[in-house]
């Protein structure tokens, strides 16, 4: 089954790029929307596209409120970026994107944050793991062992089903031990509403490593 994607960029010629290193993807990737700020992203075509490829730089306007505005929206949304800054990337993550790419990764990464994100499984290109290992704050909340061990496998599986079969729990278990690691957070000030802002979490943590996802 096709992936569709709605790419919101000012720069024709990134457009045109990435359309072309999709076009020959496997499962089959296709941009059905694109254009220079987040409206097109709510046209007819944009809505009903799998994900948004979002450019944090569009003119003189604030990254934040766009990208916001997809999450509020439902919306997975891959930021692509120019811009190396890790303090961006992680804030990026906090707002909900699913994923920070910078344009200099290649078409690979990009290619296989877009599987990921159409699977729902984590994917960490090496920009965003840099900076979610670099970044270490204060204010680490104390989590059980069987909660670690749940946020670990949450991280390896792609789906909570799998997650209950290897842990050997139920899946509201499941459920309840992700919810209860996510209050946690919350209570320390590092909230952590989506998967990939969980990762990274662990990861700033030291409760993961690249080498266990």
């Amino acid at each position: 089954m096709a992936i569709t994607v709605t790419v919101v960029d000012d720069h024709p010629a990134v457009v045109a790029g990435i359309s072309a290193w999709l076009a020959g993807s496997v499962p089959p990737i296709h941009v059905v929307a694109s254009g220079p700020d987040v409206e097109v992203a709510f046209t007819e075509r944009g809505r009903a596209s799998d994900i948004v490829i979002l450019d944090l730089v569009l003119g003189d306007l604030p990254y934040r409120p766009s990208l916001k505005r997809l999450v509020d929206d439902g919306r997975k949304v891959i930021v692509y970026t120019m811009c190396e800054d890790e303090d961006i990337a992680l804030s990026c993550i906090e707002l909900g994107a699913f994923a920070v790419l910078t344009k200099a990764e290649g078409h690979d990464h990009l290619i296989g944050t877009i599987l990921a994100a159409a699977e729902d499984r984590p994917y960490l290109p090496p920009s965003l793991a840099g900076a979610m290992v670099a970044n270490r704050d204060q204010g680490q909340p104390r989590l059980s062992d069987r909660e670690e061990e749940v946020l670990t496998l949450w991280f390896q599986c792609e789906s909570k089903q799998e997650v209950a079969r290897r842990a050997g729990v139920s899946v509201r278990t499941v459920g309840t031990f992700l919810d209860r690691v996510r209050l946690k957070y919350a209570k320390v000030g590092r909230p952590a509403p989506t998967k990939a802002a969980l990762m990274a979490r662990a990861l700033q943590d030291g409760l993961i490593t690249i080498d266990d996802l």
